[in-house]
């Protein structure tokens, strides 16, 4: 019998906790993306080759027109998706200069962690959510 799932490919995703005064930073998915307008922490995915800390520089740059330094991982999270598992990495980040803007994303906002319920975010971030506030 195929087993279909051992067939999904793994992608490799990073992504930012931004956080400054007790708010983080979250985007929301443009229209026309997979997981259309769902927020999410801003990232991306890990081109082949290339390392968690270089692709979280270049994703954050590319969506938000800012530099960030990385920092250490906050957590891990595999999310099955249907053609495609994710492997989430979280990591803290620290803006490094520049005010975010919405270049590659449809969204984005500062919000406190009880605020993350007024927001719908991708099932791989829900995750990682519950991770980093602890109540899994």
């Amino acid at each position: 019998m195929n087993n279909s799932a051992a067939d999904k490919p793994t992608i490799r995703v990073v992504a930012a906790v931004i956080a400054e005064g007790g708010r983080y930073l979250i985007t929301q998915r443009r229209p026309q993306a997979a997981l259309p307008l769902l927020w999410e922490f801003p990232g991306g995915r890990v081109e082949d080759g290339e390392s968690d800390a270089d692709a979280l520089r270049r994703e954050i740059q590319h969506r938000l027109g800012v530099d960030v330094t990385p920092g250490e991982l906050i957590s891990f999270v595999t999310h099955p998706y249907a053609s495609y598992d994710v492997d989430l990495f979280l990591y803290s980040c620290s803006l490094e200069g520049g005010t975010p803007e919405a270049k590659n994303v449809h969204a984005f906002t500062w919000a406190t962690s009880r605020e993350f319920t007024q927001y719908d975010f991708t099932p791989a971030d829900e995750s990682s959510m519950s991770k980093l506030l602890g109540i899994e």
